[in-house]
């Protein structure tokens, strides 16, 4: 038997390589800060702008000055389900689904404009 017969015999019997089991855990304990460093800089805060958006136009009332996503600025005349009614000049009124309204301005904003 030869010297080289000796290394490669033992090279064949080495023990199996380890499972990587250890790998999955080392990936999952450096994606789930990240995951939540997500949730809480980007899905968080969209959810709060959702929610305050969404109460915003559910208190829509009559006499709200408003601005729209499209920059129509207008005195809300009529508030139904869905749409609103926006009077934007004098006899001038604009119906609007009650989405497009992105800003309830304080009283006085359009004669002070």
């Amino acid at each position: 038997m030869s010297l080289s017969d000796l290394f490669i015999s033992h090279a064949l019997a080495a023990d199996p390589a380890p499972t990587q089991s250890a790998g999955v855990v080392e990936s999952l304990m450096f994606m789930a800060p990240l995951i939540l460093l997500f949730y809480f800089l980007i899905v968080r805060p969209q959810q709060k702008r959702n929610k305050e958006q969404r109460l915003m136009v559910e208190s829509l009332q009559k006499g709200d000055e408003v601005a729209t996503i499209g920059g129509v600025i207008g005195t809300v005349t009529r508030v139904g389900d869905v749409y609103v009614n926006v009077e934007v000049a004098d006899g001038v009124t604009m119906i609007m689904h009650k989405t497009a309204v992105q800003t309830v301005l304080p009283k006085g904003t359009i004669k002070s404009i």
